[in-house]
């Protein structure tokens, strides 16, 4: 086992410690557990082991430092409780070749048959020391027992005896050369060489035997006669020894056991102490760390008999006159430079080498020493090692506090920069020992050392001197301190102490001075003045300066003790007190009163006074009796105004919520997998608590009352009451039952998102392995099974959601939540934010700023009178907890309290002012309440069974003076419900009115206005909610045992709330107002700390405000809220004055509130108090905002102020709350975070107050780390950077009582409305526009028909009006009914936003097309592509085709997936691709769509619902997407498994017309190849599938619509729809009859009254558009405009119309369009080509025009659209005839351009045997010809009339064009042109503007 000590615990040895620890904490009479830790280092029964005298060289240990440093880069100081890696191995040699291997020693082999066992002589007799340690073993006179040590068996020393004077002195000195011993296993005797006597006891060496190497320890008998290992044989050579390398390097680094946490000590509680999780200096100095001589051995001992109170309670000690280890610390080993003193070569080994420890390096703890000085003296480790202890130890106590201060560790450069320094090395020893002395001198009477404090102040000085050493360019050497001049400045330091700090300088070790103070301690007299601290330095020539601390202040040493302790040790500590009565002193004392009474018999005496009678429960005088019968059967008359919490979601938990929500979001989106929203439906959820049946019920409540479950729905209106219970599981042993049942949904409904939510996750961070080891509460390390276990982090459906007002533990270096799934509070900072809710949230930061609103009756208060009687009591009891002493100091007092307001007023001067006004408090305001509302008073008592007595011993009191009916006292424990008196509860009942007969309050809301006292205990409060009518937090049991900023922080968080907006406006404006704003505010320099004074609030104290004693509007005294806030105000009028002074409660309730005022401005002089006295009274007339009426408004419910509460704390938490105050202390915030997380490295950056509570998770991230029994410890990668965090797992952080749970329940409802939402599409809902345009009396066919029958269908009219509600704006097309509609002439001016359009929200079904966030089974393969198969696996091939209309070769690429080559025909040689393969018209697939699917799409490669798989039901069928060149790489990313047709890069900003187009003209020429390839097959022409589908990127879902038969039942017609798939629809309209002859077939769009009211014809000759079917080869010669990029298909439609084809809408389907907000056809925005200056204003439509070559800005748009754009908005300048004047339209020839609402639009073909409107006898206001070709002339145009003064708009390509034309049609014989009337679009000429001209009809 030996040297697996260097750092390592051996599994077998824990084991054996566990199974030591264990037996005896079942022996011991002690209730408590014995700590492993103590057995493991502190135990006499250990098998010792001690350094040796063997030492590495300085090089050697530099290296090995500097190894370790850039390995952990920090220090440890636990890792390493025994000495060094190397101690007990390397006996080996000293060869002076360190590198050289060690040479294997050549033994003469044993004689034959001899025994050659370890630990057994040749004879075979066993010589280890384990077995002979009872025998008696005759020797020789002259001769001593000694130890040898075997390499072959480290763990076990074998007993020789060796002749005394080959042995040394002390000193090292006057050993004889040579050797004598015999072996005591076989008595042999006579041994003259040591190498003989090697062989013969086995000693098997690979180095030649020398008795310096293996002789090694005297044994020595203890006075049971047990033989043990003593003090090392002092060797000369163990001075300059040094070790070799060989055996340095042979040992790597053991892990740290998994006995010891990296701070050092898991059940002692060094929680302040070793907070280093690297590995030490000290490992690499053979110190002699927690090492032992013991007397004793393991197999004898029994459990030893006295209790050691230093190291943990309960844990056994040896018997006085045994040596008890204590951390040994030897100066850090650093190389030369480093030194901050210039050393000579001697002193420096000097100190690289300790020593082995003479008897003057032992420290004898005098008998009796507590009993004598009344105080058990805290040595503080300093630097350098520290003496052994005997004698009576267990008087002492050894802290290691600062032991890491003076460890400076190694930082990486980066950290060294952040904190301002050039290296870490800067201080010297002496420059430490100095600033300790400085830190002691400073520190007040009430304060103790803090770790984090002096971190920061050894900080400082380190930055000083990197500052000195930058400002002065020279080295740190220059600044330190020579060890000479350290001994005079240490006193001269000490001087200005008044005495309290000593210094003690001695010249051979530390533990003289030690001794010194110990004896000078214990034989002091009582009236002597002890000094504080005691600094014993010892300035040693060979070992350099060593110091350390002993602290024996009566406060001091006790918090220092005590603040050890775990809260888990101490509160085991109070009840071992209590049980074995060691209280029964103290209990005594305080059965007297303060006047000497005896208490229990006055009780009695005033019982029998009162007789049958008890004082009246409430609306009286406590001096009024009633009887017992009375008492219980008063009610309240009249329901009270009870401002009993509803349960509401305000602003902030909605922006809380949304906030998780975002991040569920973002976790979804960060493409890790690791959460897919769109597979979910449903949310459902569990919420962990911790032990507290209390917020259980709490919980529980908040969850019925939001109404969630049903909600989601979980459960039904009807039984969430009582389901609610399953969703709420508390952290006790039944929880694993209840999870599991919850694992099991969990994996048994995937399509449900579980949220498993862990409530208040920093209470139990145990994790489950350590506390199975330690016998730790059973509860211990339940969280961590739950929340950590394999399947909740595996599960795919579960999300985890901790939630924490003190989240600090949960984020150190090993969290497994990210930092950025931290979900933290909204800030309060801004006023502004929360004037819209009435109650703003008064929390920690609040309180603590409130101590600087100087008033008279602070909110946090520190009682001075009891801290003084605490400190008395402490003196006189000093072997007792200080907590037990508090708790009965505060019984007695609230006892005395309530003696002394009733019967015996002889009492008041002997309770505490505090203590006596919050009595009184409780007691009169039910006297005044006609409902006998009163206060609640919380008295926090962490110990259960202290709280047990302090509930009995005042209710006892209380009973006894008749106020048992006044009110309650009731006891807060976590584990068990509240129990309330059967009268109280009536009480409660009748006040809520509504409930039923069994109900019982549950929970402390429920208490509202009850006036009780809530004894709270526990060891932690675990975040229930107090309601409003809690006035006072008594926290005077909280004291210096609470040193961590969680144990601290929750314990005020008891006071946290909301508080009414009127009650705190002043002082709240004053909050976080920075000088500038303050400014602004008073109107007037006022120095930041003075405040603003709103009146808005009643004058008076503060029950007066909670409406229970006589109130100020009786005087007529209220306010406007318009009070003037520029009067420079007192700084102490503020709220809290009028709101707190609880002292003058009742007694100043007659004066005026000038008065009451004037006596609380008792700060300020007369003429100031007067003079806001008048200020009031002058206000008092003025109209009010709202009343504070008194009881004599009895209609008028009294308006109840919620206002802060009154916390009263211990001195130790007062100073550290109350620190911004006086800015120097540190604050609660700078505290160690939790103490189950160590700081990483005692040199970090200060955390500010005023970080934001991300901030502040980042640093603690960064500088905190898991202890090893925290749960997250095992979160360890093996580098540093691969800790895991678990992807769904959130961090929910905010306040204590901000509101967290009503978010999270918020949180699940908007989560399931997402999930619901992705679930939902929002599409466009709007009716159909021009309906009554439409003619009637048409040849229509049966609505029962399928399909049209062509017959019928080509003898309707083609209705021209375009319905589709998208283009309401646009002009209408002329037909002879529109000619009739009277246009309105109402000038209405046309906004330029356009109308927002109508949706609506429907639930997607299985046949929706989607984008690509949808992701589920079954369209996987056809969405992604499997992660082997890259994009590459898709072909890029050209297809180039000539195009009539462009009059070039068009070369469009098509980007092919493997998957997909078989819709294409390639050919035999190359893969050229050939054409795109077409079905047959015969053909009759059920498993197919003939037609190709195009999607022109742009703008939306993520939004755009390109994945048509449940659309089409699964089957084949060939979708092309048509993309813009720029685009297709995203197109590609996002779709690699669909065709892309890639459109030339000249069509970059083309709009949709040219997409179309190219798709039309694609088609052709393939169908045209088709044809060619087939009929070389034998396929007649013909028979080749003519039809394309083009449909829009935004179709979501298809309907079909049937209708029934009118009956007699039901006058109204109707229909019903029903949702169908893509592919039944296309396979419904491809199976029509004689399709070839349509031209172009499409369905309606859906809008929501589609059903309701049925066209009367199923199909319809009209526009189609967004979903078409087209015949490419009917349409051959009708193209689409390729310039277009407004109405393209509204022109095509008219165009093909016109060629006389047909155009039919199926009725009985309807396409829906989902609303997409981003891409598709939107507006560019229109910018200048050279931009001037950026803020330029937008360019107006009407600007998009100039006149050829001017010096108009020219902008950066296509001329098509500028030109379109132009056209819609120049309606009145191009047209004026024809607006709002539909008889006369514009006639435009072979185009339809949108050219405004007011203006209709008469469509004519010029195409010769073309279909047209009828235009007889139409006079047309005005004429359009738009890129009009060789078939527009002059005779066409000469058939139409027009109005005189009709305008004409000519648009051409170019100049010349436009020239040509105007000759060409003889435009001017009919038209007149002025030179003027020329215009461009606004494009440079590189652009190609388009042209156009404006004339007059003669």
């Amino acid at each position: 086992m030996g040297n697996s000590y260097a750092g390592q615990l051996k599994s077998a040895r824990f084991e054996e410690a566990l199974h030591n620890s264990i037996e005896a904490s079942l022996r011991c009479s002690s209730v408590v557990p014995r700590p492993i830790f103590s057995q493991l280092y502190l135990d006499p029964d250990q098998p010792p082991f001690l350094p040796e005298d063997v030492k590495p060289k300085v090089e050697e240990l530099d290296k090995e430092l500097v190894h370790r440093y850039s390995q952990n880069g920090n220090l440890d100081f636990s890792a390493n409780q025994t000495g060094n890696e190397m101690e007990d191995e390397e006996e080996d040699e000293d060869m002076s070749d360190s590198s050289s291997p060690p040479i294997p020693y050549s033994q003469k082999p044993a004689p034959e048959g001899s025994c050659t066992t370890d630990g057994f002589c040749q004879a075979g007799k066993d010589l280890r020391l384990v077995s002979l340690c009872m025998e008696q073993i005759d020797i020789p006179a002259g001769f001593l027992l000694v130890g040898a040590k075997s390499p072959n068996l480290p763990e076990h020393i074998l007993v020789c005896a060796v002749d005394k004077r080959f042995l040394p002195d002390d000193h090292g000195k006057n050993a004889l050369l040579g050797f004598s011993g015999n072996c005591i296993g076989c008595g042999e005797r006579g041994f003259r060489y040591f190498t003989e006597f090697s062989n013969h006891i086995n000693l098997k060496l690979t180095t030649q035997p020398k008795k310096q190497k293996h002789l090694k320890y005297y044994l020595v008998r203890s006075s049971q006669g047990v033989l043990s290992k003593g003090p090392l044989i002092c060797w000369k050579e163990c001075r300059s020894r040094q070790s070799s390398a060989a055996s340095l390097s042979a040992k790597p680094n053991s892990a740290v056991s998994p006995s010891t946490t990296p701070e050092g000590g898991s059940a002692n509680g060094y929680k302040s102490g070793f907070t280093q999780t690297g590995r030490s200096h000290l490992e690499e100095q053979h110190l002699e760390l927690f090492l032992l001589f013991f007397t004793a051995s393991m197999s004898s001992s029994g459990p030893p008999k006295k209790r050691h109170r230093g190291w943990s309670p309960g844990s056994p000690v040896p018997p006085p006159g045994l040596v008890v280890p204590v951390p040994a610390i030897r100066p850090s080993t650093r190389t030369e430079p480093l030194l901050s003193v210039p050393v000579p070569q001697s002193m420096l080994t000097g100190i690289l080498q300790p020593q082995p420890i003479p008897a003057g390096e032992t420290v004898i703890v005098p008998e009796n020493l507590l009993n004598n000085s009344g105080v058990r003296p805290v040595i503080l480790i300093g630097y350098g090692t520290l003496p052994y202890f005997y004698g009576n130890v267990g008087d002492i106590v050894v802290s290691p506090l600062l032991v890491n201060c003076y460890k400076i560790p190694q930082l990486e450069n980066k950290d060294l920069d952040l904190l301002g320094l050039t290296s870490s090395q800067l201080l010297s020893v002496e420059n430490m020992i100095l600033l300790t002395i400085q830190y002691l001198v400073q520190l007040g009477p009430d304060q103790i050392p803090l770790r984090e404090e002096f971190e920061q102040i050894m900080l400082k000085a380190m930055q000083e001197f990197t500052l000195r050493e930058r400002s002065l360019q020279m080295s740190a050497q220059c600044i330190s301190v020579s060890p000479g001049q350290l001994p005079w400045l240490a006193r001269l330091i000490a001087s200005v102490s008044r005495d309290l700090v000593h210094v003690v300088v001695t010249q051979n070790s530390l533990a003289e001075g030690i001794s010194e103070t110990l004896r000078s301690l214990n034989e002091m007299k009582h009236q002597q003045k002890l000094p504080d601290y005691v600094v014993a330095i010892c300035a040693s020539k060979i070992r350099g300066n060593e110091f350390c601390v002993v602290v024996l202040g009566q406060y001091q040493s006790r918090a220092l003790a005590e603040s050890m302790l775990t809260t888990s040790e101490f509160l085991k500590e109070i009840s071992y007190e209590l049980i074995t009565g060691k209280v029964s002193f103290l209990a005594s004392h305080f059965k007297n009163t303060s006047l000497g009474d005896d208490l229990d018999k006055l009780l009695e005496k005033m019982l029998q006074q009162r007789g049958e009678s008890v004082i009246i429960p409430f609306n009286g005088d406590v001096s009024e009796c009633v009887s017992s019968q009375e008492a219980i059967a008063m009610v309240s008359t009249q329901e009270p105004d009870l401002d009993v919490d509803t349960f509401q979601i305000y602003q902030p938990q909605l922006t809380v919520a949304r906030k998780l929500l975002s991040q569920v979001c973002a976790i979804a989106d960060s493409g890790n997998q690791s959460l897919d929203l769109g597979h979910f439906s449903k949310v459902d959820f569990i919420v962990i608590v911790p032990r507290s049946e209390v917020l259980v019920q709490q919980t529980l409540q908040r969850i019925r009352q939001s109404g969630v479950l049903v909600d989601l729905g979980l459960e039904d209106n009807g039984t969430a009451y009582q389901r609610a219970e399953k969703y709420v599981v508390r952290l006790d042993n039944e929880i694993q039952t209840k999870f599991e049942v919850f694992m099991k949904r969990v994996k048994q409904n995937p399509y449900t998102l579980f949220v498993l939510v862990h409530d208040n996750a920093h209470v139990d961070l145990t994790s489950a392995i350590s506390s199975s080891l330690s016998h730790g509460e059973p509860s211990h390390g339940l969280a961590d099974r739950v929340i950590n276990c394999r399947e909740v982090l595996e599960a795919f459906n579960l999300l985890v959601l901790q939630v924490s007002s003190f989240p600090y533990a949960l984020q150190t270096q090993q969290s497994r939540i990210s930092s950025s799934n931290e979900v933290h509070w909204i800030q309060f900072d801004t006023v502004d934010d929360t004037a819209s809710e009435d109650k703003l949230y008064f929390g920690l930061n609040e309180y603590s700023k409130s101590l600087q609103w100087g008033v008279t009756s602070p909110l946090l208060r520190c009682d001075e009178t009891f801290e003084k009687m605490v400190n008395t009591l402490l003196e006189r009891y000093p072997r007792l907890h200080s907590m037990v002493i508090r708790c009965y100091l505060l019984i007695q007092q609230y006892s005395q309290a309530l003696m002394a307001l009733t019967t015996m007023a002889s009492l008041r001067d002997h309770s505490t002012p505090e203590t006596l006004s919050i009595m009184d408090d409780l007691i009169t305001s039910p006297g005044k309440d006609k409902n006998g509302c009163g206060h609640m008073l919380v008295i926090r008592v962490p110990s259960v069974q202290l709280a047990m007595l302090a509930k009995e011993r005042l209710q006892e009191v209380r009973d006894k003076l008749g106020l048992q009916y006044r009110f309650e006292i009731l006891l807060g424990n976590p584990a068990s419900e509240l129990t309330v008196a059967k009268h109280f509860v009536t009480r409660l009942k009748a006040w809520r009115g509504n409930e039923q007969d069994d109900w019982i309050p549950r929970t402390y809301q429920d208490l509202e206005g009850l006036p009780c006292i809530v004894i709270l205990t526990g060891k932690d409060p675990l975040g229930e909610t107090f309601p409003r009518s809690l006035k006072y937090c008594d926290l005077r049991l909280i004291d210096s045992s609470y040193l961590t900023r969680t144990a601290l922080e929750q314990e005020v968080g008891l006071a946290c709330c909301y508080v009414s907006k009127e009650a705190i406006r002043g002082p709240i404006v004053a909050l976080d107002l920075s000088e500038k704003e303050h400014e602004k505010a008073n109107g007037s320099e006022n120095d930041s700390d003075e405040l603003l004074i709103d009146l808005d609030r009643p004058q008076s104290n503060s029950s007066a405000v909670t409406g229970t004693s006589g109130s100020l509007a009786d005087n007529g005294v209220s306010s406007s809220s318009a009070a003037d806030k520029s009067q420079k105000q007192a700084p102490s009028l503020s709220f809290q004055t009028v709101a707190h002074s609880s002292v003058d409660e009742g007694a100043y309730t007659a004066f005026t509130a000038g008065e009451t005022l004037k006596q609380e401005c008792d700060s300020l002089g007369n003429q100031m108090a007067s003079s806001t006295t008048s200020k009031l009274s002058s206000l008092s007339s003025v109209s009010q905002t709202f009343r504070w009426p008194g009881h004599s408004a009895k209609d008028s419910k009294a308006l109840r102020a919620a206002l802060p509460r009154i916390v009263i704390l211990s001195k130790a938490a007062y100073c550290l709350l109350s620190s911004q105050k006086s800015g120097n202390l540190p604050s609660s915030s700078s505290l160690l975070p939790h103490a189950d997380v160590s700081w990483l490295s005692s040199l970090r950056p200060l955390l500010h107050k005023d970080m934001s509570s991300e901030e502040q998770s980042l640093y603690y991230r960064q500088w905190t780390t898991a202890r090893q029994h925290h749960a997250d410890f095992s979160n360890q990668g093996e580098a540093s950077g691969s800790r895991s965090f678990h992807p769904r797992r959130l961090l929910l952080t905010g306040p204590p009582q901000v509101g967290k749970t009503g978010s999270y329940l918020q949180f699940l409802r908007i989560l399931f409305r997402m999930l619901i939402r992705l679930l939902e599409v929002d599409v466009y809902d709007e009716e159909e526009i021009n309906a009554n345009h439409t003619e009637n009396g048409e040849i229509t066919q049966s609505s029962n028909d399928h399909w049209p029958d062509i017959e019928i269908f080509s003898k309707m009219s083609f209705d021209l009006n375009v319905h589709d509600p998208k283009y309401r704006t646009i002009s209408p097309v002329y037909t002879e009914q529109l000619s009739r509609v009277k246009q309105e002439t109402s000038k209405e001016t046309k906004s330029e936003e356009p109308k927002k359009r109508e949706t609506v929200s429907m639930m997607l079904t299985k046949y929706a097309a989607y984008n690509t966030f949808h992701h589920c089974e079954q369209c996987h393969q056809y969405m992604d592509i499997n992660p082997a198969a890259q994009v590459s696996d898709s072909t890029l091939h050209a297809f180039t085709f000539s195009s009539s209309m462009l009059g070039e070769e068009v070369q469009l690429h098509f980007i092919i997936p493997k998957s997909k080559e078989n819709h294409f025909v390639f050919s035999k040689q190359g893969k050229h691709l050939e054409s795109m393969r077409l079905p047959l018209v015969s053909d009759k697939n059920l498993n197919a769509v003939k037609s190709p699917i195009f999607t022109p799409s742009s703008g939306r490669h993520e939004h755009g619902l390109l994945n048509l798989y449940h659309a089409m039901e699964g089957i084949s069928h060939l979708h092309l997407l048509v993309v813009k060149e720029y685009e297709m790489p995203l197109y590609r990313k996002y779709w690699p498994n669909h065709i892309m047709l890639v459109l030339p890069g000249m069509f970059n900003n083309a709009g949709v017309g040219a997409a179309r187009f190219l798709i039309k003209e694609l088609s052709y020429h393939n169908l045209e190849l088709e044809r060619n390839r087939l009929e070389e097959l034998g396929v007649k022409r013909q028979c080749v599938w003519p039809f394309i589908v083009v449909m829009d990127d935004s179709c979501v879902l298809w309907n079909m619509h049937s209708v029934h038969e009118q009956s007699s039942q039901s006058l109204e017609p109707g229909g019903t729809s029903k949702n169908v798939s893509l592919k039944s629809v296309l396979q419904h309209i491809e199976a029509t009859p004689k399709i070839v002859h349509y031209a172009i077939l499409g369905v309606q769009k859906w809008n929501s009254k589609l059903s309701a009211r049925r066209t009367k014809a199923p199909f319809s000759r009209c526009h189609v558009r967004d979903f078409i079917l087209l015949n490419i080869d009917l349409t051959q010669n009708v193209q689409y405009d390729l310039n277009r990029y407004f109405c393209e298909d509204v022109d095509f439609n008219l165009r093909t119309n016109s060629s006389g084809l047909l155009i039919c809408r199926f009725n009985n389907f309807s396409v829906m369009k989902k609303h997409i907000q981003v891409g598709g056809q939107k507006d560019f925005v229109v910018k200048p080509k050279i931009m001037v200056s950026d803020s330029l204003a937008p360019i107006m439509p009407l600007q998009y025009v100039c006149a050829p070559d001017s010096e108009h800005t020219l902008l950066a748009a296509p001329s098509q659209f500028l030109l379109e754009k132009f056209l819609q908005h120049a309606t009145y300048k191009l047209f004026p005839k024809a607006v709002h004047n539909f008889k006369n339209p514009v006639l435009a020839i072979d185009c339809y351009l949108n050219i405004g609402l007011e203006v209709a639009i008469c469509y004519v073909s010029s195409r010769p045997h073309s279909v047209n409107v009828n235009c007889e006898g139409v006079f047309f206001s005005g004429l359009l010809l738009y890129l009009c070709d060789s078939f527009v002339g002059a005779d066409l145009l000469k058939r139409f009339r027009f109005l005189k003064g009709a305008t004409l708009c000519v648009i051409c390509q170019d100049r010349s064009s436009l020239r040509q034309t105007i000759v060409r049609l003889e435009l001017e014989d009919e038209w007149q042109f002025r030179l003027r009337d020329e215009f461009q679009t606004a494009n440079s000429s590189d652009d190609k503007p388009l042209y156009f001209l404006t004339g007059r009809h003669i």
